[in-house]
C-alpha cells in the first residue's frame, strides 16, 4: 500500500515537471498586457499559408497577440454541445502548426476553438465573449478554402474591429 502511494506521488511529480517544462518550451514569447489581438478565423481543415503569413506580420508589426480560431460546424442533426471529436482531431494539429509558425517569428499566440451551426454562428459566439482589434479572414482562392462570399459579406458587416479579407493568389 505504501509502495503504491509512493509510486503515485512520484508519477504525479514527474507529470507535473513535464507539464511545467512543456509550458516553458511552448510559450517562450511573453504576452504584453493590453496588446492588440488579431483574430484569424478559419474552418474546413485548412488555413492558407499566405493568410497565416500576413496575420503573423500584422501581429509582429503591432506587437500584438495572434488569435487563430478554428471554427467547428455542428451539423443540425447533432446536439449543439456534441464533442465533434473527428473535427477536433483535425483542428488541433492545424492550431499547433499555426502556433509554431507564429512563435518562430516571436509572436505570442492565444489559440481558440469555437463551435456553431455555421462558421458565422461560431464567429458570433466568439465575438460575444472576447474582444479583438483586428480580424484577418481568408477568402476562397479558386473556390477552395476560406469563407464563402456570403460569410465574407457577413464578416465585413458584423466584425467588431478592423477587418482584412485576404484572397491569396492561386
Amino acid at each position: 500500500m505504501i509502495a503504491a502511494v509512493i509510486a503515485l506521488a512520484a508519477l504525479a511529480f514527474v507529470l507535473g515537471a513535464a507539464l511545467v517544462a512543456q509550458s516553458y518550451r511552448r510559450h517562450p514569447v511573453r504576452r504584453r498586457v493590453g496588446a492588440p489581438r488579431i483574430l484569424v478565423p478559419f474552418t474546413g481543415g485548412q488555413l492558407d499559408p499566405t493568410v497565416l503569413s500576413a496575420a503573423i506580420r500584422i501581429a509582429r508589426a503591432e506587437e500584438g497577440v495572434l488569435v487563430p480560431s478554428y471554427l467547428l460546424v455542428v451539423p443540425l442533426e447533432c446536439p449543439e454541445d456534441s464533442p465533434l471529436t473527428d473535427q477536433v482531431a483535425v483542428a488541433m494539429p492545424l492550431l499547433e502548426a499555426v502556433e509554431h509558425a507564429a512563435l518562430r517569428e516571436g509572436v505570442p499566440v492565444d489559440a481558440r476553438i469555437e463551435k456553431g451551426r455555421s462558421p458565422t454562428h461560431a464567429l458570433r459566439r466568439l465575438w460575444e465573449v472576447e474582444n479583438f482589434d483586428r480580424v484577418v479572414a481568408p477568402a476562397p482562392a479558386n473556390g477552395n478554402g476560406g469563407f464563402s462570399l456570403k460569410d465574407v459579406t457577413w464578416i465585413l458587416a458584423h466584425a467588431p474591429g478592423e477587418t482584412l479579407v485576404l484572397k491569396p493568389s492561386p
